[in-house]
């Protein structure tokens, strides 16, 4: 088992930035991809940034050159950071461990970005 905890969500006015962290703990391989997906109310939920084991990144394209993913190997933790927000980034942001045959998610942390 692979326990995800996230932290760094927040109301912010338009513009303005913030980071997610998400630490993982437990059964984790170093072979894995983490990274961020968020749900915003009636809406499925959606990839923003990956980030695998080996560095390769990948990012939505609602997010590409505002959101930076980066992490820790060694901490096992994956940073988001979210410049110039706007508000529909509003959404829970869900952090993601996904390693062979197996995927976990994280409880979710709100964001809330006002006009």
């Amino acid at each position: 088992q692979v326990q995800l905890v996230e932290s760094g969500g927040g109301l912010v006015q338009a513009g303005e930035s913030l980071r997610l962290s998400c630490a993982a703990s437990g059964s984790t391989s170093s072979i894995n991809v983490m990274g961020w997906y968020r749900q915003a109310p009636g809406k499925q939920r959606e990839m923003v940034a990956l980030i695998a084991s080996g560095g390769v990144i990948n990012y939505a394209d609602s997010v590409k050159g505002r959101f930076t993913i980066s992490r820790d190997n060694a901490k096992h933790t994956v940073y988001l950071q979210m410049n110039s927000l706007k508000p529909e980034d509003t959404a829970v942001y869900y952090c993601n461990h996904r390693q062979i045959g197996l995927n976990y998610w994280g409880r979710g942390t709100q964001v809330t970005v006002s006009s």
